[in-house]
Formats: structure tokens, sequence, C-alpha cells
């Protein structure tokens, strides 16, 4: 089979690493490219980013398809339907120790990334407290993007 006839691996990494989430207890989040193909609230959006808690306690109706992630979320008490396509996640991880995977941002929105970068811990830095809404999950303080180490 010619490679490019292969299905995009992403969904199935974003939702294997949503059940490891999910069987270790962790809050899984996922960080996404907010550009005019995603369907989230605007004014969560910063610097063309939002993460988004994705657990079972935060959304409604998920679903976590091959081409789109679906939920409906409670957006500040207001809920709200929200579409992704897949190709715009840019990281899943455990809210609390980082671990997780990142992936490249797909620039066409009918090709799909190369290979995906692996996390063990390091996301995050920050541990916050979990209002169970799929509101934006907290930003790290200025200066400190999170990182991502390839693990091999």
């Amino acid at each position: 089979m010619d490679s490019n006839a292969l299905a995009s691996t992403r969904p199935y990494l974003i939702r294997a690493l949503y059940e490891w989430c999910t069987d270790n207890a962790f809050t899984p989040f996922i960080a996404v490219h907010a550009d005019e193909s995603v369907r989230v609230p605007n004014e969560y959006i910063k610097d063309g980013e939002i993460v988004l808690n994705i657990s079972f306690d935060a959304t409604s109706a998920l679903k976590l398809g091959n081409d789109y992630i679906e939920f409906k979320g409670r957006f500040g008490g207001v809920a709200r339907d929200i579409l992704i396509p897949v190709n715009r996640v840019l990281a899943i991880y455990a809210r609390e120790n980082g671990q997780g995977m990142a992936f490249p941002l797909v620039q066409n929105l009918d090709e799909d990334a190369e290979e995906p970068t692996t996390s063990s811990g390091g996301i995050s830095s920050t541990v916050v407290a979990d209002h169970g809404d799929a509101g934006p999950a907290p930003r790290p303080p200025p200066g400190s993007r999170p990182t991502l180490t390839r693990v091999k």
C-alpha cells in the first residue's frame, strides 16, 4: 500500500493517550492551534492557541474521531459545542505530570504530520485546581513555555 494512502496516526495516538490518562486517573488536556477551522469560544484563545480539558467530567458527548474531536463543554458556566479538526491538535498530555505527546502543526488540513514528538514530563510545570469545566486550561507563566523532550 502506498504511504500516501495510509490513514494518519494522529487520531489513534490521541485516543490512546486519552485512554492512558483516564486509566491512570489523570486529566487529559489538549493544546489546539485555533484558526478558522476550529469551533471554540474565541474569547479563550491566547496567541492563536487554546488548551482544553477533555476529561470525562469536563465534557459531554465526547467523540474522538479520525477527522474531528467533538464535545460539549462549559465555559464560564455556559455550554458550548466544540469542534476541532484532529490536524489542529498540537499536543495531548496529562495535567498532573505533563506526560503526553506533541504533534507538528499541519499547514494544509488535507495533509498530516510525519512524526509526533513524545514527552516524558515537562509539558506543564504548573499544577492548578480543576474546576471540572472544559474551559481553557491555565497557561504557564510568561517565559516558561512548555517544552517537550523527544524520547526514542
